[in-house]
C-alpha cells in the first residue's frame, strides 16, 4: 500500500502516518531492554554493567546504517511526492549498493578491532571477558540491521509504515522470548542475551525485505531504462552521508560519554546501564514522530506544498511539546519504580544513581522533542547540513560540558547528567532562529547550508 501525504487534514495524516512508526521503534527498543531486564535480573550488575556499554556501541554503529537509511528514504519520499518512478527506482539500487558496502566495511572492522574497541571504551578488566563474549555475537547482526533499515525507510517514504511495525513486533517478541530461554532456561549468560538479539533482527531484516518484493515488484524489479548513474549515487551520498554523519555524531558523542561513565565504576555505570535505556524508550515516541514529521514534509516539498509544510510545521510542534510535558512528568514521579525493572530492589546505590540520572534528563524532554522536529525538517528541506551543525552543537557541547564539570568534586558524576538538557537547548535556539531567520528561502529549496549542498 502506498499513501500520499500531500492530501488530507494535516494533523491527522501525520499523527496516522506516525503511530505505526512511533509503535515500531518502541517495539526495536525491546531489543536492547529486554537484555537489559533480563540480564540485570539474573546475571547480577556485572553483566548489567558489560551489555549497557555494549548497547552504547551497538547504537552507534546502527546509527551509521539507520542515518543512511534515513537520508535515503528522505531522496525516496521526493521521488515519490513528485511522482518521479525512474528516478525514485534508481535512488534505490544506489542506496541499497552503498548501503551493502558500508555494512561489509563496518562488520570487517568490529570482527578486526574488538579488542581495541574494548579498551577505548575504558571497560573495567573485570567486564573485559564479558564484553569480548557479548560483542563477538552481537556483531553478527549488523546486516539483518541493514536489511531492516533500509526497507522499512523505503515503505515509509511510500507513506506505508504499518508494514515495518509488523515486522517489529514479530521479532521483538521473539526476542524476548529467546532471552528467557537462552539466559534464564540455558544459562548461556550474556551470550545467550547477544543470540537471541541477532536471531530476532534477522527475522526482522529477511522477513520485511521478501514482503516488500512480493508487495512492490515494480519498483524492485530490473528494467533496461534503470540503471547504477553515478548522479543517483552522488544524490544519496550527499543526503544519507550528512544523515548518517548526524547520527554518527550524536551516537559518538554519547560512546565519548560511555567513556567518562565508565571512569566511575561499576555502580555508575550499571545505573547508567538502566537509566539510559528508561531515558531513550521515553522519548523515543517524539523521535519517532519527528522522522514521521520529516517524511511528511519532504513529500510536501517535493510536491511544493508549502501551505501543509508551514502548518505541519505548527502542529507537530505544538503535538510533540505536549507529549513530551507529560512524558516527562510520569518518569520525574516514576523513576524509582522504573529503574527496579532493571536492577534488584538490593542494589540501593545503582537504583538511587539511576534516579538522579532520570529526574534531571526526564524534566527537560520538551527540548529534545523539539530537536527531532528541526532534524527532520532540516533533512526534509534538502538541507540535512543544518542537522549536522545541530547535532555538533548538542553533541559538543554535552560531552565537553560532562568532561569540565565531571571533573569539578562538587559536581562529579551530577556535571555529566546535567550536560545534556544543556546541549538541548543551545541547539534547539540556533535551530529555530536559523529557520525564521531563512524561512521563505528554505520553503523554496533556495538555501546553501551551513555544510554546501543545496535544496
Amino acid at each position: 500500500m502506498e499513501k500520499e501525504l500531500t492530501q488530507g487534514p494535516v494533523m491527522k495524516t501525520m499523527l496516522r502516518f506516525a503511530l505505526p512508526m512511533i509503535l515500531g521503534n518502541l517495539l526495536q527498543q525491546c531489543y536492547n531492554i529486554a537484555d537489559t531486564l533480563i540480564v540485570g535480573q539474573f546475571l547480577g550488575p556485572d553483566a548489567l554493567a558489560a551489555v549497557g556499554s555494549a548497547f552504547s556501541l551497538m547504537t552507534f554503529l546502527t546509527s551509521i546504517l539507520l542515518g543512511l537509511a534515513m537520508g535515503s528514504g528522505t531522496v525516496f519520499s521526493i521521488r515519490f511526492g513528485q511522482k518521479d518512478r525512474t528516478a525514485l527506482k534508481e535512488g534505490l539500487l544506489a542506496s541499497f549498493v552503498l548501503l551493502s558496502a558500508v555494512t561489509v566495511v563496518l562488520n570487517a572492522i568490529t570482527f578486526l578491532g574488538i579488542d581495541w574497541i574494548i579498551w577505548a571504551l575504558r571497560t573495567p578488566e573485570s567486564l573485559v571477558e564479558m564484553m569480548r563474549e557479548y560483542l563477538m555475537v552481537i556483531f553478527a547482526g549488523l546486516v539483518g540491521i541493514f536489511l531492516y533499515n533500509f526497507f522499512a525507510s523505503l515503505l515509509r517514504s511510500l507513506g506505508n509504515s504499518a508494514a515495518p511495525l509488523l515486522f517489529l513486533a514479530v521479532s521483538a517478541l521473539l526476542n524476548i522470548v529467546l532471552d528467557l530461554w537462552f539466559v534464564a532456561g540455558l544459562h548461556r549468560g550474556v551470550a545467550g542475551a547477544a543470540e537471541a538479539t541477532v536471531i530476532s533482527q534477522y527475522v526482522s531484516g529477511i522477513g520485511i525485505a521478501v514482503y516488500t518484493r512480493v508487495k512492490f515488484p515494480h519498483l524492485l524489479k530490473r528494467e533496461k531504462d534503470v540503471r547504477l548513474r553515478m548522479s543517483r549515487v552522488r544524490e544519496i551520498t550527499s543526503f544519507s552521508g550528512l544523515t548518517c554523519l548526524q547520527q554518527s555524531i550524536m551516537n559518538l558523542g554519547i560512546l565519548a560519554v560511555q567513556g567518562l561513565v565508565n571512569s566511575f565504576g561499576t555502580t555508575v555505570m550499571a545505573a547508567f546501564a538502566a537509566a539510559v535505556k528508561i531515558d531513550a524508550f521515553a522519548y523515543l515516541p517524539v523521535q519517532d514522530f519527528g522522522n514521521a514529521f520529516s517524511i511528511f514534509t519532504a513529500q510536501n516539498f517535493g510536491a511544493k506544498r508549502t501551505d501543509r509544510i508551514q502548518k505541519g510545521i505548527r502542529v507537530a510542534a505544538a503535538v510533540s511539546v505536549v507529549f513530551s510535558l507529560a512524558v516527562s512528568l510520569l518518569v520525574f514521579v516514576f523513576a524509582q519504580p522504573l529503574m527496579t525493572l532493571f536492577i534488584s530492589g538490593s542494589e540501593t546505590e545503582v537504583i538511587l544513581e539511576g534516579v538522579r540520572y532520570l529526574r534531571i534528563e526526564g524534566s527537560f524532554y520538551p527540548l529534545i522533542g523539539i530537536l527531532f522536529l528541526l532534524y527532520g525538517l532540516y533533512r526534509a528541506l534538502g538541507t540535512p547540513g543544518m542537522s549536522v551543525v545541530l547535532t555538533i552543537v548538542s553533541l559538543g557541547m554535552r560531552v565537553a560540558l560532562a568532561y569540565a564539570l565531571s571533573a569539578i568534586p562538587a559536581f562529579g558524576v551530577l556535571g555529566i547528567w546535567w550536560s545534556v538538557p544543556i546541549g538541548w537547548f543551545l541547539a534547539d535556539a540556533l535551530g529555530v532562529c536559523y529557520y525564521f531567520a531563512r524561512q521563505k528561502q528554505l520553503l523554496h529549496g533556495k538555501v546553501t547550508s551551513p555544510c554546501g549542498e543545496q535544496a
